[in-house]
């Protein structure tokens, strides 16, 4: 995936997908550049991963390069003082566990260790308008009069999302992270930490992309985000292929996702990441927490795969950068103590002790409150530039201006149910799967947004669309989705793919048999 100058860490990670070593067609990645870390507290010198599917399905060899990195506050230093990006790296931590402390439930050992990554992603990759949040907190999703959001920058699954630059924390144990930053970048009040997971407050254990500004993803069981991020860039990927024009790429975004051991121990992970290396999924980076604790203790007590090596396998380029989970905490980091329990109050002192940290509470200092309030006027200006191009766009291009903002505010062409064909109790008998096909076939002719598949059954429940091609790495903007026999994969990339656009509509089918993955037997 990443690399970077030796100006910013941060560049490591924008930069997506990258040359492989060895390989012979650059046109299609980032270059890979040599680069300088500086050191700052949070990440050890070991490895976890930062990967992205290679978008060169012949380009698989391993990537002969491990970064050995101290820490990864990841913030050009000509811009910020070393000293200020670790005092805003400690304030997101304290945030975190003060939080969790007060509700006496919650993860705090994660955001303690992956603190410099998240404040990288959200204070110099992420493009958003923090007084607009409702397209995601990315960026304003589009913000044409009739539409809410800006559709080109960052997506965080993490739950957020948005259409040019996204980035997607889809790992539940962030959940407490993603509010930390919400607060941090104006769409959150410090209220909303002190209510931390209590009963009638809009920062649940799990986010609900119905309940909290800035959430677009509903959060979950384990896994569950790298799938759904998985959906998220197939449909920026459909959509740059069906509507970019030469002089105007209005739709073209990265999906950032952070998954931990647990994820990766999912199959539905697997299911997942194995479609989007076959589909070469180039804009999708995953960020692996990998620091090897879980609830029942050191992960080698049920996962000692070489996990590198699995997604070089899969088609992904990585990188390695292993956190310490519960950084800071002189007794409990990096121990499973600190995965899903409150610090304690002894404890909590003696970590604001070890980090040199004077403040009460949910405290915010003062420069830091000023460094992260840029975002709004710089967001404000990023909107504006978004729908200058936009306008631009639908000067042009007015068709397809017209049909891809339908598919961003979710309407349905006028009429289109009178396309369903009419069945009475004088029709003919026939299965009802090819009474499916019908209807399906019927649909895709009057609903652009349409797409999806089957999981290597479509011949048998007749589930394609005789009007178009199949989604492939190279002919991305057809319709037909292949999920091959992946039926948990399968329906959380089609999640993330309605999460994605309201007027994107996927379908996926199986056999109900299929379901008996949870019968007894």
């Amino acid at each position: 995936m990443a690399s970077s100058s030796s100006l910013s860490i941060s560049q490591a990670i924008v930069a997506g997908a990258l040359n492989h070593r060895g390989s012979t067609n650059s046109s299609d990645r980032l270059p890979l550049r040599s680069f300088t870390i500086p050191t700052f507290s949070g990440l050890k010198s070991t490895t976890s991963a930062a990967s992205c599917p290679s978008r060169l399905g012949s380009a698989r060899r391993r990537l002969c390069r491990r970064l050995a990195v101290q820490a990864a506050s990841v913030e050009t230093l000509e811009k910020t003082e070393t000293t200020l990006i670790e005092k805003s790296v400690n304030t997101i931590r304290f945030l975190a566990v003060d939080s969790v402390e007060k509700a006496n439930s919650g993860h705090p050992g994660l955001p303690m260790g992956c603190a410099p990554m998240g404040h990288v992603l959200y204070d110099e990759f992420m493009k958003f308008n923090p007084r607009t949040p409702t397209g995601s907190i990315v960026i304003a999703l589009f913000s044409l009069p009739d539409m809410d959001a800006c559709f080109s920058t960052l997506c965080f699954t993490l739950l957020a999302t948005t259409v040019s630059g996204f980035v997607h924390f889809l790992n539940f144990l962030w959940e407490l992270a993603l509010y930390v930053f919400g607060s941090l970048c104006g769409f959150a009040k410090e209220e909303d930490l002190k209510s931390f997971r209590q009963w009638g407050s809009t920062t649940p254990g799990h986010p609900e992309n119905f309940e909290t500004p800035g959430v677009e993803v509903t959060t979950g069981p384990l896994g569950q985000g790298i799938a759904n991020a998985v959906g998220l860039a197939l449909a920026e990927r459909h959509l740059a292929a069906r509507f970019n024009k030469p002089d105007n790429e209005i739709v073209d975004h990265y999906t950032y996702v952070i998954l931990g051991d647990g994820c990766q121990m999912e199959g539905v992970a697997h299911e997942a990441c194995s479609l989007a290396g076959h589909w070469g999924l180039g804009k999708l980076i995953a960020l692996y927490d990998d620091n090897h604790i879980s609830i029942d203790g050191d992960t080698e007590i049920a996962f000692t795969e070489n996990v590198d090596l699995r997604f070089e396998a899969l088609g992904w380029h990585v990188i390695w950068v292993t956190t310490t989970i519960g950084y800071g905490s002189p007794n409990k980091s990096n121990s499973y103590s600190v995965h899903g329990s409150a610090l304690g109050p002894k404890e909590l002192d003696a970590t604001r002790k070890n980090l040199r940290w004077p403040y009460e509470p949910f405290h915010v200092p003062e420069d830091v409150k000023k460094h992260w309030s840029r975002h709004v006027p710089e967001g404000a200006a990023l909107e504006a530039e978004w729908n200058a191009q936009f306008a631009e766009y639908e000067r042009k291009y007015k068709e397809e201006a017209a049909v891809l903002k339908s598919l961003i505010n979710g309407e349905l062409p006028a009429g289109w149910e009178k396309a369903l064909p009419t069945y009475t109790p004088e029709s003919p008998a026939e299965a009802t799967r090819n009474s499916s096909q019908q209807c399906l076939n019927a649909l895709a002719n009057v609903l652009p947004g349409l797409l999806g598949g089957s999981a290597d059954l479509a011949s048998s429940n007749l589930s394609v669309m005789k009007q178009f091609g199949n989604f492939q790495k190279g002919t991305p903007e057809e319709r037909n989705v292949r999920f091959g026999v992946r039926e948990h994969g399968m329906g959380a990339i089609c999640n993330g793919i309605v999460l994605h656009c309201p007027g994107l509509i996927p379908y996926c089918a199986t056999f109900f048999v299929f379901t008996d993955y949870l019968r007894l037997p």
